[in-house]
């Protein structure tokens, strides 16, 4: 702002999170394993898929990019999930790796990662208390 201008409202406004993408291998079969298991219907756009799982987050899955985003080093989107002990054995079960944890981050908190059998990495969430 220029010296004497009015303070203006400039901030960014982020209103929560509408999407989470990974980046794996091969987007369709990805979001078609997790659709399986959460026991939704996947959608598609080209080589992207997604589903909406309850909760208002669209889970996206994108062809990774070696220059722009590669398999495994996008951000982890971690899942709320009653049992973790329950969801990582369904999980494994179905052909996921077991990637790290359970590892109690706080009292009556725990989370794991898991990476699905097309390099996407997920991370698991259980804790006492709710959600903010």
């Amino acid at each position: 702002m220029a010296d004497g201008d009015e303070e203006a409202d400039e901030r960014l406004r982020l209103s929560g999170v509408r999407a989470v993408t990974v980046f794996c291998d091969d987007p369709v079969a990805s979001c078609a394993w997790w659709a399986r298991l959460m026991h939704l219907t996947p959608q598609r756009s080209g080589g992207s898929a997604w589903v909406d799982p309850p909760g208002g987050v669209e889970l996206g899955f994108h062809p990774a990019d070696a220059e722009k985003n590669r398999l495994g080093a996008s951000t982890v989107p971690y899942w709320s999930v009653p049992d973790l002990d329950a969801a990582l054995e369904l999980l494994t079960d179905a052909g996921a790796d077991h990637l790290r944890g359970p590892l109690e981050i706080e009292p009556g908190r725990r989370i794991a990662q898991v990476r699905d059998p097309y390099g996407a990495v997920m991370g698991l969430d259980e804790s006492v208390r709710p959600h903010r």
